[in-house]
């Protein structure tokens, strides 16, 4: 996954008042914004910042544990799920400067529990109540999206199925003055979409976009979308899954979750019948368990959004 010009271009991000009526003009402007770069600050979700600054404040909390406590969570060296840094899967790997608790919130019965931290006492309550709110908010968009591009509503909805997967990752990210080390490495999510959570303060993400690195702003009420693989599939390569990365900050530490939404492991998904046709072909093919799939094309050292076109 080639990065192009390694520069910061200051740039308006778009933003999107998620409140607003679906009108004609507000689905363009969401058709247009994801076809072109895939990503988005969303406002007007319901959430307030004190709400949102709940949330960041119980990952401060579990973050700022004695090792001890936090390695009663850890994840087993062969698995994602859990405390920890990168899972080690080949020898040429470039490590994240990033520690991270990784966990299945949705379907509740998959819940690993023992992996889930006890201190901060309310971090369970927390946890549950804010990945409802935020699956709610997806479900909410994913609709939007269909008739954006004139699809039913369910388009999209009925190929992640009725036991959908929802994932959380809480990054922790320490100062770090070396420029040639990575929060995050330069990839594309797996999932259908992602929602940020980004640091009160300090910035960090960063989105591909025309050969150029652009700065995602922080600002503390809004919730960062960002299309996954799996709904670039979905939409035949209409919406984008755009690439991005993880500056470290010099001086500061930095926190942000992430929830990632996914079909059911069994579902197959491909690009929806409506979006194909003899001025746009199908670009994908039909694939099952995506997350299986693109883990074993990481391990290969291939990208798995390739190995499915046509």
């Amino acid at each position: 996954m080639a990065c192009e010009a390694d520069v910061d271009v200051p740039v308006k991000f778009p933003v999107i008042d998620i409140s607003l009526p679906s009108t004609e003009d507000e689905l363009q402007k969401l058709s247009s914004i994801l076809s072109s770069c895939g990503c988005f600050q969303a406002i007007g979700h319901g959430m307030s910042v004190g709400y949102l600054d709940k949330v960041r404040e119980v990952a401060k909390e579990f973050f700022a544990l004695p090792d001890e406590e936090k390695q009663k969570c850890s994840r087993a060296s062969n698995e994602v799920e859990g405390y920890g840094s990168d899972l080690v899967v080949t020898e040429n790997q470039i490590r994240d400067c990033c520690c991270r608790l990784f966990l299945r919130v949705f379907p509740e019965d998959q819940r690993r529990l023992n992996l889930w931290p006890e201190n901060p006492s309310d971090f369970s309550e927390i946890l549950h109540e804010y990945a409802l709110k935020v699956k709610s908010m997806m479900n909410h968009l994913s609709k939007a999206m269909a008739r954006s591009l004139k699809l039913e509503e369910n388009s999209f909805l009925n190929q992640f199925g009725d036991q959908s997967v929802m994932q959380v990752r809480f990054n922790f990210y320490p100062p770090s003055s070396r420029t040639e080390v990575f929060g995050v490495k330069p990839h594309s999510d797996r999932s259908g979409i992602t929602v940020l959570l980004q640091d009160r303060e300090v910035e960090g993400l960063q989105v591909l976009k025309d050969g150029a690195w652009y700065t995602v702003p922080v600002i503390p009420d809004a919730l960062v979308v960002n299309l996954g693989d799996q709904m670039q599939i979905m939409t035949n390569g209409i919406f984008k899954s755009p690439v991005h990365r993880v500056l470290t900050n010099a001086n500061k530490l930095r926190l942000s979750v992430a929830l990632f939404s996914e079909p059911e492991a069994e579902k197959e998904i491909g690009p929806v019948d409506c979006l194909i046709d003899e001025t746009r072909p199908r670009l994908y093919r039909s694939v099952r368990n995506f997350a299986a799939f693109n883990y074993e094309c990481f391990q290969k050292g291939k990208v798995a959004l390739e190995e499915v076109q046509i």
